[in-house]
């Protein structure tokens, strides 16, 4: 845990604010149906690791934490992409754009409908 006044606790709490002031509204049963369409990481496919939240938009360029705009990421995928816009992050780095720009539609596709 960072000092209290330290710049990795000012940053946490301008992260806290920003979080707050987006109307995130993914619920951990949302959640939890993003893991199960994906299970993998989204961006470079690694399985059998811990999955965070991640916004393909993120929050610092008005995205939110919704069903539409979360997907589950590896730590590395994570913190690599920080607050960078996807399709540019996904092209440096070289990783199948296309092919999870597709999964991203198919998947964010399915959640969205009933649930029977």
């Amino acid at each position: 845990m960072a000092a209290p006044g330290s710049r990795r606790a000012r940053a946490a709490r301008r992260r806290t604010r920003r979080v707050a002031a987006s109307g995130s509204d993914l619920t951990d049963a949302e959640w939890q149906r993003i893991l199960d369409a994906w299970r993998r990481c989204a961006y470079c496919g690694v399985d059998g690791v811990a999955l965070q939240r991640d916004c393909v938009l993120p929050i610092s360029r008005g995205g939110r934490y919704t069903l539409e705009n979360v997907v589950p990421a590896c730590r590395s995928c994570n913190a690599s992409k920080c607050n960078a816009e996807v399709t540019g992050w996904m092209r440096r780095r070289r990783l199948d754009e296309p092919a999870f720009l597709r999964a991203w539609v198919e998947i964010g596709r399915e959640l969205r409908a009933p649930i029977a």
